[in-house]
């Protein structure tokens, strides 16, 4: 069962996963039910794959892969290579994001890498260092996170 309406408590829960559990706070951001949270203070490494919706807030370095949205919040930190539906950023992400469906930038990210999505949304003042290719809808490239200039080498 999925997580509706998680947010962050005062008292610094670090990971919570999909569990019959509920907590007050706030929303995902209404792309559905946040079923993962991986709060401020946390770190990560490794492989994330997941078919809801995710946030993070915390560190995480690795490879995510994604069947649905991941959030990665103002104090998010992510060096890692991300393949989502849609991928919604108020932090910072160094490394390639591939999105089917949509990226967002809010005005608090800082994304040092190239972006890959049938929409890009950004906010006045998010910092993009890399490149954007606008691919048609739900036809992203078969290689996320592959350079956008076939000349260069490996992100």
């Amino acid at each position: 069962m999925a997580i509706s309406g998680f947010g962050r408590g005062k008292d610094g829960a670090t990971v919570s996963s999909g569990s019959n559990k509920s907590a007050s706070g706030a929303s995902s951001g209404g792309f559905g039910n946040l079923t993962a949270f991986i709060d401020q203070g946390s770190q990560f490494e490794g492989k994330l794959s997941f078919k809801d919706t995710v946030r993070i807030d915390g560190l995480f370095s690795g490879e995510i892969s994604s069947e649905n949205t991941l959030i990665i919040g103002e104090t998010g930190h992510i060096v890692a290579r991300v393949s989502s539906e849609r991928v919604v950023v108020s932090g910072h992400v160094e490394g390639n994001v591939s999105a089917s469906e949509q990226i967002v930038l809010h005005k608090t990210a800082v994304v040092n890498g190239d972006l890959e999505s049938p929409i890009v949304i950004m906010e006045e003042g998010a910092q993009l260092n890399g490149g954007v290719k606008m691919s048609k809808p739900g036809q992203a490239s078969a290689k996320p996170g592959a350079p956008l200039n076939p000349t260069e080498g490996g992100a």
